[in-house]
């Protein structure tokens, strides 16, 4: 397949060794091939890190999608430089207009994407003649760790595209989008599968065996969060008629009642940037499953870094802690206002120039400038000014960023729980806002409606405002992103609008690459609205 081929890598690409996180690791070359290996548990072992390093490097070039779902959601604003092309806007407004020359915007993503599926695929369709001796339960660790990352890659590449051609083994077929449900199927499957066969450890005990690695707890917490993106989006009762409400939630209360996992004390010391020597370090008990990285990325080759984080640090200056960046991201003064003054969410998610005394001496080389920036997942330089992969020994702070994108957290599953209908729906919404607003805290009922404003508040900036909102309804959704207001665009005020209806026409997806509908020969049909 002319669409899909030149993204089928031998098995000469996975990466070996050893990284500083753990699993992770630096790139090396290998001369095996998929005839001569697959062989042992140690191959499959070796393979298996390079379906872990498959995810890593999804988000290594093109569009990340952490950013580009906060974007796409009411958190943010496209940003970027103000002499810098207006893709971030195409993405933000849904408005191909607005930057016609970028329609192959995630051609990386997309190569990436299915780079790290055929891994995958592959590693699975092996398994069968892997020499694994009486040691069954290896084999089932390893297929689960397997399928849950590629229910990871699928769950994103469908709410990204929406329309994808669905691969479930190595192939060079050119074949056409299967229909949605058809790749739900298998993220169900996978999941299932995962949660069924994982240990069921308790952390930190998990955390001392798998060092980053996917666990039992991380396969149930993601069949959650897919169950309601799904049952919200395509408004079903059920997922693909596989896992009711009822066993979502059973999901969810496992990892309550049994992974071990709990909040910390402080909201802030989630995040580098926000606590700095106070930060809870990124194996802590409320991270139920992280995207590894670490600082060693170069321009040789080796792409084990947070190549992305850069697109949302301050433009143009830096102050320490907060390092220089390209703007990106810029947030929507919405969303400051959204948060009480005694919720300490809002200093601990978002920088304020202003609140913090910032020096900003001008504002002309940034698009989009509102006064306020992602801190999450901010850049960041020491006390001595350099920016920390500097400090590391990595000149490249680019692509040298090693801040680990937490995907799932322990607060998310208890948010999860409470929508699901547990039965201790108040307690756990209760939990999370008192972790919020300490002594200030004040109750609150638990609804759909207040349940759905604190999950906002709780995860701005790490990529699920916007498809909360689009499990919702495309038109719910389209409201509350739609808005007309007054941005600074190189230092001079500007209109910023975004219209419901744009947002309406795409359904909520992005565009797939021309390059690839142009490869498949029509085989492939862009999404409508683009």
């Amino acid at each position: 397949m002319k669409a899909i081929k030149i993204y089928a890598i031998a098995l000469s690409l996975l990466s070996l060794g050893a990284c500083k996180k753990g699993f992770l690791d630096t790139d090396l070359r290998t001369s095996a091939t998929n005839e001569n290996f697959y062989k042992t548990p140690k191959d499959a072992f070796t393979a298996l890190v390079g379906c872990y390093d498959g995810l890593q490097t999804v988000w290594s070039e093109g569009v990340a999608l952490p950013v580009a779902a906060e974007v796409m959601s009411d958190n943010t604003f496209g940003g970027t430089g103000f002499s810098d092309g207006l893709a971030y806007q195409m993405i933000d407004e849904f408005d191909k207009s607005r930057s016609p020359a970028d329609q192959n915007l995630y051609e990386k993503n997309w190569a990436a994407y299915y780079r790290a599926l055929f891994r995958c695929n592959m590693l699975l369709s092996k398994m069968d003649q892997i020499e694994w001796g009486t040691d069954t339960q290896l084999r089932r660790i390893y297929e689960s760790e397997t399928r849950f990352l590629r229910a990871y890659l699928l769950f994103d590449m469908v709410r990204l595209w929406g329309n994808i051609p669905l691969l479930t083994a190595p192939s060079t077929d050119n074949i056409p989008q299967s229909d949605p449900d058809e790749v739900y199927k298998v993220i169900a499957a996978d999941l299932e599968f995962a949660a069924g066969n994982l240990s069921d450890l308790p952390f930190p005990a998990q955390e001392a065996a798998n060092q980053g690695r996917v666990t039992k707890y991380a396969a149930e917490a993601l069949l959650g969060r897919v169950f309601l993106f799904y049952t919200g989006y395509y408004a079903k009762a059920d997922l693909v008629g596989m896992v009711s409400k009822a066993e979502a939630l059973a999901y969810m209360e496992d990892v309550i009642t049994k992974g071990g996992y709990g909040l910390l004390d402080d909201f802030s010391t989630l995040w580098p940037a926000a606590s700095q020597d106070a930060f809870a370090g990124e194996n802590n008990k409320e991270t139920i499953f992280a995207i590894k990285y670490t600082y060693t990325s170069d321009y040789n080759g080796n792409s084990d870094g947070n190549h992305w984080m850069v697109m949302t640090g301050i433009r143009d200056q830096a102050f320490f802690p907060y390092g220089t960046g390209w703007g990106a991201a810029t947030v929507n003064p919405k969303l400051w206002s959204a948060y009480l003054p005694s919720d300490t969410r809002r200093a601990g998610s978002i920088i304020s120039i202003v609140d913090e005394k910032l020096n900003l001496t001008s504002q002309k080389g940034q698009r989009e400038y509102t006064g306020y920036y992602v801190k999450k997942y901010s850049p960041m330089i020491g006390a001595d000014g350099k920016p920390l992969p500097e400090t590391h020994g990595n000149p490249n702070f680019q692509i040298g960023q090693f801040q680990d994108y937490v995907a799932i957290r322990y607060a998310d599953v208890l948010l999860m729980a409470a929508e699901l209908g547990s039965g201790n729906a108040q307690t756990y919404f209760n939990t999370v806002r008192e972790r919020a607003y300490k002594a200030a805290f004040t109750p609150l009922v638990a609804s759909q409606e207040t349940i759905m404003r604190e999950r906002r508040l709780e995860f701005a900036f790490e990529g699920i405002r916007y498809y909360d909102l689009l499990r919702q309804g495309i038109n719910k959704a389209a409201q509350e992103i739609a808005e007309t207001t007054t941005v600074l665009n190189g230092g001079n005020s500007a209109q910023k609008r975004i219209i419901a209806t744009n947002i309406i026409a795409t359904k909520g997806l992005q565009q797939i690459p021309y390059t690839q509908i142009d490869l498949a020969a029509g085989v492939l049909k862009q999404n409508a609205g683009w």
